[in-house]
Order: structure tokens, then C-alpha cells, then sequence
């Protein structure tokens, strides 16, 4: 942004001024520090120490106290507002905001370049790469030349106003030179971030205050900018990558700046503006393999690097290209993200806990020495079941690899026992219940040890919260912590004295007054209308998914005419197998299961399926199954639009399945569905077309 020329008279004037600090004009002193601004937040070269910008910056206030109405809305000491803000206003984008198309491998990539190719009509694409960072999206409005709005991401088409929140960070101008360009308004992308150095120097003034640490760099971003007082903000010491022009509109008479033709010349106007765009750290790649070449090289170097990403993004540099290809409703169809793989770290197995879940189930959960991996800080991890643990060779107290597989969920990849010391030990697993010490069971077509006496108190706790959980019953203001609290006071021992509590008793318990009462009431007499699919999966029946359970619902009447339907019946239904069958039939055929469907009949819980008429919509007769993160719609919302026209959801990839709706991060269900020819993949956007 500035030349060496003009760097070298702002040097001059910086010694003048700190040598005669009353010998400066207001608007020279502000230049000049909006010049150390850029050095030290932009250019990452400053040319002062922190107490000779603190000297020049206290001269600026002193002058413009003496001279208020001289005060300008771009002057560095208007970054820091007066005020909190207690509202934040939810304001539409001048452009939406998109997803990017995620990609994990080299045939992911080829797959984009040709569909690239093909829509551009060309044999070879130039591309633009640049890091993807782990950090909080925003969105800026210059106008006049002047910082007039910046939003969260929110919704890609909404976000949440939080201009003054955005002042704090100071590698963001205030005003930048869009007339120099021709340019009346201007909307730009990029992403807040925390660095690894501001990361851990704010967790130390934390802990140094008694407080609780924050858990990631990427959370600490994100959660700063909607923090109601900006001084706050300025404290954690944010900075922010800009990385696309989104819109603008020019001045009359003028004409598109020629950097404005590329990505990569966007990129350079915005790093000439003062912004700290990704000028230096993009790389112009004018084939799909040297960017293959280059996603793998990188990739080895993140660690290297002073903030955290979780990947590239690889973009058509040509903006006629980007034009030509348009974009989907979720996504550009010039972009996609290349996600790099699950981080790893080394760390010290501990000890190990075995918790019993709902149908018995021990599972083993190693307890480790708390590591940051990926952002986030892991010290527990299930290890699933016996032979897992034996598989990789387990034991207390030695040094493991972790990773997070899909930068999301924490595993177990290996023991080293090169690094033992003799003193690690065999993990025992356990013969009897670790809560109700009765004797543990295991199918010989199972992995898992199973406590099988139903008085178990962790499995009837783990019960009544399952049927109470959204998914199920859904009674809104009964949780895990209030199922606990009332099972130990004995105010609740099983599923039925739900609907038979002492709110007389809970009334006079801290936290419990006549409005929590009256709102768990109604929610627990609203559960009694649930449609039956949600009683059957509220029951938890073995391998019986929400699915599943609208299968079963379909078929029936009443929930009790599963006591006379055989093992082969129940395999007649759709996406019911021989081991889901089995369950099914065993738990109608035990005698307390009977009784307490009875007791919750007489308790007025609704038994019969009242839909049974088959819905004719554009659906009809189409089986889908969806996987990964959806962005414009929750799952429920989305399956009962498939269901409300006709289709069906399934419960996992098979060849009935016709459609599969990939979201963001994607797993195994996306790649055993790629093996089928028959199955139509397809994005959230392409979905929301096909319902219409």
C-alpha cells in the first residue's frame, strides 16, 4: 500500500514528532497512525515500539478533546465505542453469503476441474489457491470511501450488524481509497481470526484472573464478536484476513479497474487498499494437478503457520469464468474447499472409565492428559468396547496418537510401545456392571459387554433421558440434570412416573418456581399427543432408529398389534432387516415391556397411529437418506419435506435408495454411496429444488 518513498517520510516524521510532540497538524498525526497501524497489523513490519505508538496515539486524543468537532468517524481513536451493544441488529447481505463444495482427496478435485472444464468449454483452467481459515466469517460495506457496516455470516443470506465490534481490530481501515478506483460501494468477505500467540497469551491473563481458559482460537473469534462491550473485543486482540470482493458499484463515468478481472487482481486492489488480503500467502496454479501438487505440500506445512486453517480454497481466477459457471443455491460452482486430514497429537492415557448406557452397554472412555488438537482441547475418548482396546493394544499410562477425525470427532489411532517405560498396565475390563456389580454378558455376534439386569440405575436413568430427549418424546424443560436430581431423591424411579410426579414436592426445590412448574407440566401433557413413531422410539428398542420407527408406525394400528407379528413380518417392512426384526420381536414378547406400554396407555399416552393414508406428492415412492451438516435446513426439517410429499427417509445406503443429500463433512455413507450406481448424490441446494 505505501511506497518506500513514502514509507521513508513517515519514518521522518515519526522521529520529528516524537522528538517535539506539539509540532504536528490533527490530520497528519491521524495519517501517521493509520500508517503504524498498517505496519504493525497489515504489513506485520512495525517501525515503532508499542510506547511510541502509545505517545502518538494519546497525542491524537488530547487534540481531539481540545477540538471535538474536528473528531472524523475514520480516526483511530474511534475504533473503541462509549457504549455496549446490547442488541445486535439482524441485516441482509448485498450478496448471500454461499457455502463452498468441500473436497478430500486428488479424485475430488479432477471431478471439480472437470465439471469446470466442461462448463467453460475449455482444456486447461487457470486457478487462484489461498488458505481456508478456522475462523469467523464477516462481512464489510464501504461506501464514500468510509466503513459504513460489517455483519456476521449468520444465515449466508442475514447476519447480525457488528460494525462497532469490528472497529476493535485494527488490521481492518476504517476508510480506504475506493474513489482512487472509481468505486462508490463495495461489499467485501473475509474471516476474523485469533492467532496462535493472542490465543495463548489471552488463556494465560485468564487463568492469571482465576478464569476459565477459552477452548479454541476459532471459538474466541467468533464469540468476540458478538460481545456486548467493544473494549472487550479490542482486548483479545483479533485480526482479519480479507479474501474476496463479493459487490460494488462504481462512480458515474468510470470504469472497471483491470485488477478487477481476476481473483488474484482482487486480491492485490484490496491489499493496495490497506486491507490484509491474501496477496502474499495465494498461489496462481494454471492446471488441476499443480494444484493437487501444491494442496499436498501445503498440508504438511499448516503446523508451520502462525493462525490455524483447516484447509484451501481453490478458485477460478477469471471472474468471466466464475460468471459463466454461476453458482448452485449453496454453493459457487467455481470454488470448492480441499479439507485437509484429521489432526494428530501424542498424549498420555491416563486412566480409563466404564460408563453403562441405556440397553446396557459397558463402554470403555479413556481419560487422557488434556491436549489441544485441531483448536480444541480433548481429555476424554471412547474407546468403544473390549476389542478395540485390545486390537491397538491399550494400556494405563501409555503415550497415544489422537486425531480428530473429520477435524471433529476424537479417536484413539494407535498405542506407541516403543515409548513405554515398564510401568504401563493391562486395562482390565470389567466382569461385572461397574454401577449395579451384576454379572456382564456378551453375544457371540457382538463386541460388547452387556449388563443385562434391568434395575440397573444407570440404564433406568439413561432411559427416561432418552425418552424424554427431543428426538423422542421431546418434553422441553425435562433434561439429563432434572431425570438425575429426581431419580435420587427418589421423586422418580421409571418411565411412567413421568407422567405422575410430586410437583408439590419439586415446587419447593431451589431453581423450581410456579413457572418451570407450569411449563414442565404442559410439556409433559403435550408429550401424551406425540404421533406414535415417537413412543416407539422412545422406548428404545434395541437398533430402533427415528427411522425405523416411522417404518414401524406406518405399518401398524395400534402399538400393541406388534405382539402378533412373527420375525418374517417384520422383515416385509421396508428397511427392516433380520437383526432389527429380531429386536423388535423380543421386546413385544417380554412381559414387563407389555406392562409398561399398558401403564403408559392408562396414563393417556397416544397408542395409535392416526396417518396411515399414503401421501401422493413429486416424491412418491422416493427413497432418500441425508449425511453430513445441512446449512439451509435442520435434518427434521428437511426429512419430514420428503415425507409431507410423498417419500421415505432411510436409515443407511442400500440399493433402494435413490437419492443421497450430502451436506458439509460428509463421511462414509457419501463414499459407500459413490460404489452404487443407481443412487443419485446430490447437494442440499439440489434437493431444495427437487421438493419444489
Amino acid at each position: 500500500m505505501y511506497t518506500k518513498a513514502q514509507i521513508l517520510d513517515f519514518q521522518s516524521i515519526t522521529k520529528q514528532f516524537i522528538e517535539h510532540p506539539h509540532n504536528i497538524e490533527l490530520e497528519q498525526l491521524r495519517k501517521l497512525l493509520k500508517f503504524h497501524e498498517y505496519q504493525y497489523y497489515v504489513a506485520a513490519a512495525p517501525l515503532i515500539s508499542d510506547y511510541e505508538y502509545d505517545v502518538l496515539y494519546q497525542q491524537l486524543v488530547n487534540l481531539e478533546a481540545a477540538s471535538p468537532h474536528l473528531i472524523t468517524i475514520d480516526s483511530p481513536t474511534q475504533r473503541v465505542g462509549n457504549s455496549l451493544n446490547n442488541n445486535f441488529e439482524t441485516i441482509p447481505h448485498l450478496v448471500p453469503m454461499l457455502s463452498l463444495e468441500n473436497s478430500y482427496n486428488a479424485d475430488d478435485l479432477n471431478d471439480f476441474d472437470r465439471k469446470a472444464r466442461e462448463g467453460a468449454q475449455l482444456e486447461e483452467i487457470t486457478y487462484c489457491v489461498e488458505p481456508k481459515f478456522d475462523g469467523a466469517s464477516i462481512s464489510l460495506v464501504y461506501e464514500n470511501d468510509m466503513l459504513v457496516r460489517a455483519c456476521t455470516r449468520g444465515d449466508g443470506v442475514a447476519g447480525e450488524e457488528i460494525t462497532q465490534n469490528i472497529k476493535q481490530i485494527r488490521s481492518i481501515p476504517l476508510s480506504i481509497p475506493l474513489s482512487e478506483y472509481g468505486i462508490h460501494q463495495m461489499e467485501i468477505r473475509g474471516e476474523v481470526i485469533m492467532s496462535k500467540k493472542s490465543f495463548e497469551d489471552f488463556n494465560e491473563k485468564l487463568k492469571a484472573k482465576q478464569l476459565s481458559p477459552l477452548a479454541n482460537p476459532r471459538n474466541a473469534a467468533a464469540g468476540s464478536l458478538r460481545m456486548k462491550d467493544p473494549k472487550e473485543v479490542a482486548e483479545r486482540n483479533l485480526d482479519a484476513f480479507i479474501y474476496h470482493i463479493s459487490f460494488y458499484t462504481l462512480q458515474n463515468g468510470a470504469i472497471t479497474p483491470e485488477l478487477l478481472k481476476t481473483h488474484s487482481g482482487s486480491l492485490e486492489l484490496l491489499w493496495n487498499m490497506g486491507f490484509r488480503s491474501l496477496q502474499k500467502e495465494k498461489k496462481i496454479i494454471s492446471n488441476i494437478q499443480g494444484v493437487i501438487n501444491f494442496c499436498n505440500d501445503f498440508e504438511l506445512e499448516r503446523d508451520t503457520l502462525p493462525y490455524e486453517i483447516d484447509g484451501l480454497v481453490i478458485k477460478i481466477n477469471d471472474f468471466s469464468l466464475q460468471e459463466k459457471l454461476g453458482m448452485t443455491s449453496h454453493h459457487p460452482r467455481w470454488a470448492i474447499a480441499y479439507k485437509f486430514k484429521a489432526r494428530q497429537a501424542t498424549t498420555i492415557l491416563e486412566n480409563v472409565e466404564f460408563q453403562v448406557g441405556r440397553t446396557g452397554a459397558v463402554t470403555p472412555v479413556a481419560k487422557l492428559k488434556a491436549v489441544a488438537i485441531g483448536g480444541v482441547t480433548v481429555s476424554s475418548i471412547s474407546m468403544h468396547n473390549e476389542e478395540y482396546i485390545r486390537e491397538k493394544d491399550l494400556r494405563l499410562g501409555d503415550t497415544v496418537i489422537i486425531e480428530r477425525a473429520g477435524d471433529v470427532i476424537p479417536q484413539i489411532v494407535q498405542s506407541i510401545p516403543a515409548l513405554r517405560k515398564g510401568t504401563e498396565t493391562i486395562i482390565e475390563f470389567p466382569n461385572a456392571c461397574p454401577v449395579c456389580d451384576y454379572a456382564l454378558e456378551k453375544e457371540e455376534t457382538e463386541a460388547v459387554w452387556r449388563c443385562n439386569n434391568p434395575l440397573c440405575s444407570a440404564q433406568i436413568v439413561e432411559r427416561m433421558i432418552h425418552f424424554v430427549s427431543k428426538d423422542a418424546m421431546d418434553i422441553k424443560s425435562f433434561g439429563d440434570a432434572n431425570i438425575r436430581k429426581f431419580y435420587e431423591m427418589e421423586l422418580l424411579k421409571n418411565i411412567p412416573q413421568i407422567y405422575q410426579l410430586d410437583f408439590e414436592t419439586i415446587g419447593k426445590l431451589e431453581g423450581f418456581g410456579k413457572k418451570s412448574i407450569d411449563n414442565l407440566k404442559a410439556a409433559i401433557e403435550a408429550s401424551k399427543s406425540q404421533p406414535l413413531y415417537r413412543l416407539i422410539y422412545a422406548l428404545g428398542i434395541r437398533f430402533v432408529g427415528e427411522t425405523t420407527a416411522k417404518t414401524i408406525a406406518s405399518h401398524i394400528h395400534h402399538i400393541l398389534d406388534l405382539e402378533n407379528l412373527t420375525e418374517e413380518q417384520l422383515q416385509s417392512f421396508e428397511d427392516v432387516g433380520v437383526k432389527v426384526a429380531k429386536s423388535i420381536y423380543h421386546y413385544f414378547h417380554e412381559t414387563k415391556n407389555i406392562a409398561l406400554i399398558k401403564e403408559l396407555e392408562s396414563l393417556g399416552l397416544n397408542m395409535i397411529q392416526t396417518n396411515t393414508t399414503a401421501v401422493d406428492g413429486n416424491l412418491s415412492g422416493l427413497n432418500f437418506l441425508f449425511t453430513g451438516t445441512l446449512t439451509q435446513l435442520k435434518r427434521s426439517e428437511a426429512e419430514a419435506m420428503v415425507e409431507a410429499r410423498g417419500g421415505h427417509i432411510l436409515s443407511g445406503v442400500s440399493s433402494k435408495l435413490n437419492y443421497l443429500v450430502v451436506g458439509e463433512d460428509a463421511g462414509s455413507k457419501l463414499e459407500k454411496a459413490k460404489k452404487i450406481a443407481s443412487i443419485k448424490i446430490i447437494t442440499e441446494g439440489e434437493f431444495v429444488e427437487l421438493t419444489k
